[in-house]
């Protein structure tokens, strides 16, 4: 399965529904400008589809950290606590936010595919 958008700038690769990945879109972080802080959810802790699960902090700006799709926290990224640069870097790699285990993996339907996502990031 390949990367998903959410059209509040998250992406998600959901190859492994127990431990979906999440992060912010090249878009997003763009956005920002260089991130100095992220607030990531607690493992264990269960959010519904659109839930504001963290916060990335820019020079710029706070921007709150939505939920793609339901489930529950099973793993965050903390060498992005400790180097937040890693969500300008590399936001669809090693600068990813949490891994999340699925709950209604239908949700998953709603996202955008990559062409989608480009273009309605360039429209808004």
């Amino acid at each position: 399965m390949s990367i998903q958008y959410s059209k509040d700038h998250e992406w998600i690769n959901a190859a492994n529904p127990d431990a979906a990945i999440v992060g912010i879109t090249l878009h997003a972080q763009d956005a920002l400008g260089d991130v100095v802080f992220v607030d990531l959810p607690a493992v264990g802790t269960s959010f519904n589809q659109g839930d504001v699960a963290g916060v990335v902090e820019s020079v710029k700006a706070a921007a709150d950290v939505y939920m793609p799709v339901s489930g529950e926290i099973v793993e965050v990224n903390e060498a992005l606590r400790d180097d937040p640069s890693l969500a300008n870097s590399d936001p669809l790699g090693e600068g990813w936010f949490f891994k999340v285990k699925l709950s209604d993996a239908g949700q998953l339907a709603a996202l955008l595919d990559e062409a989608a996502y480009t273009a309605f990031a360039q429209s808004n």
